[in-house]
């Protein structure tokens, strides 16, 4: 079994949590069976950018990364406390973690300054929230990495992501790594993504 930690900041994007749980779920029940996803988080109970309300399934207190074949980590908004919790030391020790024992860890949107911070990125390729507007790509500058204009990024270990809208192809990326790609592309298209002529 290849289990997936689900690391949650307090202000993290719902939807970009879901699709993890969904396409990994969707592999355990309909593809190779192989993928088990644990929440997790620093505290007892998370809000999420729009207010509900989660229960991870560990704190991160619990957690031994030796337990676990990759991490992955959703973005979120800063206004509902995202940076505070993405930020914080121990959130930056387990990404550290993952990192030393070559596992994969998977980001999307800003989660990817959450690596950025632990120190994971320097001199890395890496992408970030990219809306013109946005300050997110210089950020991830500041941490070392080489941003790059491109949707989904991945070198060596590491995946990031531009954008919410890329929060599928990140999970289907992460499934890809940890199966192979004939798989993903049974799920993919159980799912709907594809259809067989």
């Amino acid at each position: 079994m290849k289990k997936v930690l689900l690391l949650l900041a307090d202000g993290f994007e719902a939807v970009e949590a879901s699709v993890f749980t969904d396409v990994l779920g969707w592999n355990n029940l309909e593809g190779d069976g192989t993928t088990q996803v644990v929440t997790a988080g620093l505290h007892d109970r998370l809000k999420c950018t729009w207010n509900f309300t989660v229960i991870p399934e560990v704190t991160l207190d619990s957690v031994k990364v030796e337990d676990y074949d990759a991490l992955a980590i959703p973005g979120g908004f800063e206004e509902a406390g995202f940076y505070n919790d993405g930020y914080d030391s121990r959130f930056s020790k387990i990404i550290r973690e993952f990192h030393e024992q070559g596992k994969w860890i998977a980001t999307i949107c800003v989660a990817a300054l959450t690596l950025g911070k632990a120190g994971v990125l320097e001199g890395r390729r890496a992408t970030t929230y990219d809306h013109p507007t946005s300050i997110r790509k210089s950020q991830l500058r500041e941490f070392g990495a080489h941003v790059v204009d491109e949707q989904v990024v991945v070198d060596g270990n590491l995946i990031t992501s531009c954008n919410p809208a890329t929060a599928f192809d990140v999970a289907f990326t992460l499934l890809e790594k940890l199966t192979s790609s004939e798989n993903t592309l049974h799920v993919k298209e159980l799912m709907g993504f594809t259809r067989k002529s």
